[in-house]
């Protein structure tokens, strides 16, 4: 009874946290510390730090992985999954409602479409911008992103992406070993090795695998899930940045068109929640309902394995600075290949015309300089956007 008692009270408060948190992961992560931390006390100031710590440590949706992290020490894997489900549901339902709509009254001819790719660059360009400052801080980090780059526009394929990936890990096991410092540890979890390797074992199984089976099989949800999974696996820094990888997955295959896509990215700034709900959208626009619940299961299912399986290894983890170098150079590669993305599609489809730039420098400074939210930056470009159409 008592434990029930546990997964109601975070199906309630996670919840409560999907309708309300604003702002994107940093904001999550502090609407997180208030609730969890300091209100509740569910867990000390030190262990959150670690959890947080982790949670950018690993590809994935940060904020979603710290609920998650949260939900198990709460009530178990179980508790985790409550925790996911109860923040992550709502703009789920609202965004794959919105494709309804969107499909409904068509968006191929709106005027705001020009104005949403160009929020896009805006809020794509900050990420990557902060993720940059970040994760390449030096020159030889800087310059595997550079190779990261030009690898991944010359050759633009998805096993290009990985195959980069791989060999910045190498390098970055070598180059890094000996200059990753180990901070004090003190995150505990209910989890047992054997089912941290489990877990670990199907995110790769699963990573290797969908690529090959998606080839082979004839079945266009296949191949769905597999972008859906690669794209939640790859992406560092949330749901911003996973924008160029996703649309360079579905529109130029045809699956969704161009202009329904950032229609649903407009939508996905514009609610709470994680901005990795902007899969569901897609989904839906694809195939209906049970589309948009696939892909939502698909782009956090690596969030799911990767904070399951490395939180019994993450005392060990920390303590190997070679593991830790591996994931230096990997996260300075996936700097130059979001950068690569950002240019072609993003860059390529938005900015057509001088009046085009001086929309999004204006959205830019809004977003990064006035600090306004971005649901008034999306507002605003889809405004500027009807403008420029009607001239």
């Amino acid at each position: 009874m008592l434990y029930f008692k546990q997964l109601l009270e975070i199906l309630v408060v996670s919840t409560r946290l999907g309708l309300t948190s604003f702002g994107g992961p940093i904001a999550h992560l502090g609407y997180f510390h208030e609730e969890y931390v300091r209100r509740r006390k569910w867990m000390d100031e030190k262990s959150y730090a670690d959890l947080v710590a982790l949670s950018q440590f690993l590809p994935g949706p940060a904020s979603s992985q710290v609920g998650i992290g949260i939900g198990v020490m709460r009530g178990g894997v179980l508790g985790g999954f409550i925790s996911f489900f109860g923040f992550t549901f709502p703009s789920v339902m609202v965004l794959i409602f919105f494709a309804f709509v969107a499909q409904t009254y068509g968006v191929a001819d709106a005027g705001f479409i020009q104005g949403l790719k160009i929020v896009a660059v805006a809020v794509v360009a900050h990420a990557i911008l902060g993720m940059a400052q970040n994760l390449t801080p030096d020159l030889t980090r800087k310059t595997i992103a550079l190779f990261a780059l030009i690898a991944t526009l010359l050759i633009p394929h998805f096993l290009s992406q990985v195959g980069v990936i791989l060999i910045a890990g190498i390098i970055g096991y070598f180059l890094f070993r000996k200059t990753v410092n180990v901070d004090e540890f003190s995150l505990k979890f209910p989890l047992t090795r054997r089912f941290g390797t489990i877990c670990l074992t199907l995110f790769f199984g699963l990573l290797i695998g969908l690529p090959i089976l998606s080839n082979l099989s004839s079945s266009i949800w296949v191949g769905v899930f597999d972008s859906f999974y690669r794209a939640g696996s790859l992406v560092f820094g949330g749901g911003h940045v996973v924008l160029p990888l996703l649309e360079r997955e579905f529109v130029p295959t045809g699956l969704i068109s161009e202009e329904s896509f950032l229609a649903g990215y407009g939508a996905a700034q514009a609610v709470p929640g994680p901005l990795f709900t902007f899969a569901s959208y897609i989904g839906a626009d694809i195939g209906g309902w049970t589309g948009g619940l696939l892909a939502t299961i698909a782009i956090f299912l690596p969030a799911f394995l990767l904070i399951l399986g490395t939180l019994p290894f993450w005392y060990a983890l920390r303590k190997n600075s070679k593991i830790k170098g591996a994931f230096m150079g990997v996260n300075a590669a996936v700097v130059g290949i979001l950068i690569s993305a950002f240019y072609q599609p993003i860059w390529t489809s938005a900015i057509l015309a001088p009046i085009d730039f001086a929309l999004a420098a204006l959205l830019f400074f809004m977003l990064v300089y006035w600090k306004l939210p971005p649901w008034l930056i999306v507002i605003t470009g889809a405004l500027g956007g009807t403008l420029i159409a009607s001239f």
